[in-house]
């Protein structure tokens, strides 16, 4: 492992500090990068995650895809845990906490409004940052590929009636273009470039070598990403950090127990490593673009829906690095289990 990879956390600390600080010194800079967007969709963002996610595909060997098929438990659990559990285990808790827990300590308006968003939240499995866990845990990149396209299938026709189901309301408008943009952006782009390399590269050998060149760009990608991240929101951060605190509760405990729920199920059920460890991240991890924008045309920018999403990007990063530390850590129980 080398230095990147050692000290990932240390190094996403000091991007989120970097973040903030470059946000508040710089408002106009990065409120310049934040209309750099087409269909709620940041492109600046968009291609550093690209950066991240090429990688990964040049690893996708194609003749492999249809042994997929024959380890289908990885597919079956993150199925489960993404459309049968999460959304409403994310609901559940945004009600018990901004309902009663939380009864009080800020508005009952704004208290709906965040509630709406971490449901907007739960019933957005990870599309694109799922590509970077994967890696970083040495996950199966062919296997990870499969998962990312069945849950986008199945986001386009489950996510509206998910959504409508749990706010109590019949029409929701889902931003198609959103969706469309972003599967191109995250899973085509990159999955033409990694195959166009992959076959430039040639043989295998060539293949592992020059993914291992491309580690630190990666990471850097990933750093990158954060700064930004955090510098869209640098303002909002430090004008109210109780309410973002409050709002950061309820997603740590679904992130943690989804990730600990679809972990343990393949543990228990005795998938390989490779295939467990991104089938817990996709279920743990959101498609953010998706619920934030959403949340922007459901309640207006500046509505507390859009804020309670912002916030999940704001976590997502630090707890998934967290989640790829214990993942790698306990590679070894995943290897007795088998």
């Amino acid at each position: 492992m080398g230095i990147f990879e050692r000290f990932l956390s240390v190094w996403v600390a000091l991007a989120i500090a970097v973040g903030v600080v470059l946000g508040v010194l710089l408002p106009g800079v990065f409120q310049g990068l934040a209309t750099l967007e087409i269909a709620s969709v940041n492109l600046p963002v968009a291609l550093l995650i690209w950066a991240m996610v090429w990688p990964m595909m040049i690893s996708v060997d194609f003749a492999g895809l249809k042994r997929v098929g024959d380890k289908p438990k990885g597919l079956i659990i993150t199925l489960v845990v993404n459309w049968l559990i999460k959304p409403f285990t994310m609901a559940g808790l945004a009600v018990l906490f901004f309902r009663i827990v939380f009864d009080g300590l800020i508005p009952a308006s704004d208290a709906e409004g965040y509630i709406a968003g971490l449901i907007l939240l739960g019933a957005a499995p990870c599309t694109a940052m799922v590509f970077v866990w994967s890696q970083l845990t040495n996950g199966d990149p062919l296997y990870t590929l499969a998962q990312v396209s069945i849950n986008d299938a199945i986001m386009v026709v489950a996510f509206a009636p998910i959504v409508a189901l749990l706010l109590g309301v019949t029409d929701i408008p889902v931003p198609w273009e959103t969706l469309i943009l972003s599967a191109a952006l995250y899973v085509v782009i990159p999955l033409i470039a990694g195959i166009v390399t992959r076959r430039s590269l040639g043989d295998e050998t060539s293949v592992s070598q020059f993914v291992a060149k491309l580690k630190p760009v990666s990471i850097g990608g990933l750093l990158l990403t954060v700064v930004l991240l955090f510098g869209f929101q640098a303002q909002s951060i430090l004008s109210d950090p109780l309410v973002i605190a409050l709002i950061a509760i309820p997603i740590l405990i679904q992130s943690y127990g989804i990730f600990g729920l679809a972990y343990g199920a393949a543990y228990v059920w005795r998938v390989p490593h490779p295939v467990a460890a991104p089938c817990a991240m996709i279920g743990t991890s959101n498609f953010f673009e998706l619920a934030v924008a959403v949340a922007i045309s459901l309640y207006g920018l500046g509505s507390s829906a859009a804020l309670a999403t912002v916030v999940g990007v704001l976590v997502e990063v630090p707890v998934m690095l967290s989640l790829v530390a214990f993942a790698n850590r306990t590679r070894s129980a995943f290897a007795q289990s088998q």
